[in-house]
């Protein structure tokens, strides 16, 4: 999994809690209660697997700042060659922790609208300047839309830092991700000016796995086969995608050829389901 392990190989996922089986007694006149297994999700090795990813989205977003600014001084100093390599790259580091940023208020809206997302006077953020780049190919008026992104993603940084993430936020994120690969990354229209979509499509992909990765565990502990199918199903998808890499990004997703295309949306249906179950088995 060369992908996803390049991408999000610094936490390690905690093992499997052990539980115990030991039958329970019952007194007279009641009905013996059946053996419980432990709540993994209170667990200490839980917790310490949040805390874990919470120091991802911190690292995360750490460097999606550095590589705003960066993009954002290329705006500025009206270097669209510069500006369009930078683009792509930079958003990465969000699309990997964007259900966090969409439960800490208008994060999502203010970063990535895409244009009738929002009111036309609203529209801001990266796919603004995207379109600016590569349909309008000027950058005139764009330093204030510049300027407010980078201190958007700045205060995001800010907000990250006191988040608070649970079991039900980790399960409705991780589906949320694959959600959004198949509803506008494999269809083209989340980058439908620069055709990056397949930098998005992976940092999707790389999000949720780092995801269940904290939740590995507790599925493992309570739905082996559930836990091994999703593993294979992250790696089919890894496979799926590694093709499409190029030098340190991807090729555009004009590239792709109709079929090829199918097979990702396909790879992507395949993990979706098994994913899907998730919070079936960690909450329940």
């Amino acid at each position: 999994m060369a992908l996803l392990v390049s991408a999000c190989g610094n936490n390690a996922s905690a093992p499997a809690n052990q539980t115990t089986d030991a039958p329970a007694t019952a007194t007279a006149g009641q009905q013996a209660e059946q053996p419980q297994a432990a709540n993994t999700t209170d667990s200490e090795q839980f917790q310490d697997a949040v805390k874990a990813y919470h120091q991802f989205v911190i690292a995360q977003t750490d460097q999606f700042v550095k590589d705003t600014q960066a993009f954002v001084d290329a705006i500025k100093a009206n270097d669209m060659e510069k500006a369009k390599a930078l683009y792509a790259p930079s958003r990465m580091y969000f699309e990997r922790i964007e259900p966090i940023a969409e439960s800490l208020g208008d994060f999502d809206p203010w970063i990535d609208a895409r244009e009738g997302d929002v009111p036309a006077n609203e529209w801001k953020g990266f796919h603004r300047l995207e379109k600016a780049l590569w349909q309008d190919k000027s950058l005139d008026g764009m330093a204030p839309v510049a300027d407010q992104l980078l201190q958007d993603v700045k205060m995001l940084r800010v907000k990250v830092e006191g988040v608070e993430i649970d079991a039900p936020m980790l399960v409705t994120g991780a589906v949320e991700l694959l959600n959004e690969v198949s509803s506008s990354k494999v269809t083209g229209e989340e980058e439908r000016y620069s055709h990056t979509d397949l930098y998005d499509f992976a940092a999707n992909v790389e999000g949720a796995y780092e995801i269940f990765k904290v939740l590995q565990p507790t599925v493992e502990a309570k739905n082996k086969e559930l836990a091994a199918e999703i593993d294979k199903r992250f790696k089919e998808l890894d496979a799926t995608l590694q093709p499409y890499r190029k030098d340190s990004g991807y090729v555009l997703y004009t590239d792709l050829k109709e079929d090829e295309v199918k097979k990702l949306s396909q790879a992507i249906d395949a993990l979706a389901e098994p994913l899907s179950q998730i919070g079936t088995v960690v909450e329940g």
